[in-house]
């Protein structure tokens, strides 16, 4: 894997850039780029189990924190140098990106082109760059900010980080 590893926010030649990818995970998932802000996604390439591991996360390196990074501790971020940056956000997600086992996990049953997706605030507590989630699932939580902003009964819904936890235990024991 590369040392650094771009993400391009806006993408005005889409076909430009897919001819000259070249996949980090060949074989396990790609990138689907999109023209225009944040439409690129990323795909399995083959059919996991819900529970399956799809791969670890490798080749990272400790950052501050970005709208392209992932927390790993209560003050660590990393960045992920890989086509895993492409995960994109959502209340209904297809995988849980583990940092405390360093892992992606289905938890879904997924097939062949199925979009990796995962519910950002289960890492994150404070997002870089707050966004409104346009996933459309029935228990979207609408604005995405982190888990700083979420009530413990929302976040139960989804897997968490324990680092994650840790700051909601935190939170809601100062506030209680």
């Amino acid at each position: 894997m590369p040392v650094t590893y771009t993400k391009v926010e806006k993408i005005t030649d889409a076909a430009a850039v897919k001819q000259a990818y070249k996949p980090t995970h060949p074989g396990l998932f790609e990138v689907v780029y999109a023209e225009g802000d944040y439409n690129s996604k990323l795909i399995a390439c083959k059919a996991y189990a819900k529970g399956e591991i799809i791969c670890s996360v490798e080749g990272t390196t400790p950052g501050p924190k970005r709208y392209t990074s992932v927390q790993t501790g209560k003050d660590s971020h990393i960045e992920l140098n890989s086509d895993l940056v492409f995960m994109n956000h959502s209340c209904s997600p297809t995988v849980s990106l583990d940092t405390d086992s360093m892992t992606v996990v289905a938890v879904v049953d997924l097939k062949e082109g199925d979009n990796l997706t995962f519910f950002y605030p289960s890492s994150e507590w404070e997002m870089d760059q707050p966004f409104p989630c346009w996933c459309g699932a029935d228990l979207c939580v609408k604005n995405i900010q982190g888990a700083k902003f979420l009530s413990q009964e929302t976040m139960n819904r989804y897997f968490r980080t324990k680092h994650i936890q840790d700051l909601l235990t935190e939170r809601d024991a100062a506030s209680a």
